[in-house]
């Protein structure tokens, strides 16, 4: 039977400057997450492995990530940062590309003040250099970027690109346009995959109900299909408005209706195959 995977997690220890994004709502988040944290809750699912997913943008943050990787067998990949736009991202690459759990790298884009960042010819020339390592590209957007990443992957057709968090649609006011428009052109490019991951924290924090949900499974799974859709959990973000069994549940009580090898496929397989992981 496949691995049943997690591919989108986090791991820090905590300290105020390297996480300002934890204020507000969001101050529970402001102790440590570890692997003996996750542990539990993995076997508890019937989670079997995952891939760990920076936090910081920092260089430090992918040989932190990494070095977790090596300790804790059950982190099978990680997504890493590195500087897209550093005049020697070629020796960055070189450098850790030679590290074997490394299968992808993410910037927060959704963060940059120019909704047209990734767009930036020093970026651009960064992400061009990704194939040659064979590395991964997590695309993290609110729904106004989709546009720009549609032009990031028409020129970039043989590099693989995942969408996180099914681009952070607007669950908690039920609104699907203009990012059902969007996401539909995006899937047409047969590059991109996407993860179904951190949909409860743009719901109504602890008071959604599954049903909240559908409306934007149907998109994804309609114009993505089984075979590029992964699941993702987005712990520890997600506690902030579910548990990490009740985030497994959606998915899974979504899709109880496909073939177990469907079922098994987006609790996993394209997850495994989409990062190559051991």
């Amino acid at each position: 039977m496949a691995a049943r995977i997690d591919s989108h997690q986090h791991f820090w220890i905590y300290n105020e400057a390297d996480y300002p994004w934890m204020e507000g709502a969001r101050g529970p988040l402001k102790i440590d997450y570890m692997p003996p944290d996750m542990q539990p809750l993995l076997a508890a699912s019937g989670i079997d492995g995952t891939v760990a997913v920076q936090a910081r943008q920092y260089q430090r943050e992918t040989d932190f990530l990494l070095d977790v990787a090596y300790e804790y067998d059950f982190v099978r990949g990680v997504v890493g940062w590195l500087d897209m736009r550093a005049d020697d991202i070629e020796a960055q690459l070189e450098r850790f590309a030679g590290r074997p759990r490394l299968v992808g790298l993410r910037h927060i884009a959704h963060d940059e003040v120019d909704d047209r960042f990734m767009l930036g010819g020093n970026f651009l020339r960064g992400l061009a250099a990704l194939k040659q390592y064979d590395l991964r590209y997590d695309l993290l957007l609110y729904p106004r970027h989709i546009p720009v990443a549609i032009q990031v992957v028409k020129r970039f057709p043989e590099q693989p690109f995942v969408l996180d968090h099914i681009a952070k649609p607007f669950i908690k006011d039920g609104t699907l346009q203009p990012w059902e428009s969007d996401i539909r052109e995006l899937a047409s490019h047969d590059n991109v995959w996407c993860k179904v991951s951190g949909m409860v924290t743009e719901a109504a924090w602890g008071v959604w109900t599954p049903d909240d949900f559908r409306p934007y499974l149907d998109v994804v799974f309609d114009c993505f299909g089984v075979e590029r859709l992964m699941f993702g959990s987005d712990w520890p973000v997600c506690t902030l408005s579910g548990s990490y069994s009740e985030v497994v549940g959606i998915v899974e009580g979504y899709i109880a209706a496909l073939s177990t090898d469907e079922q098994a496929r987006v609790m996993g397989g394209v997850a495994t195959d989409f990062y190559q992981l051991p």
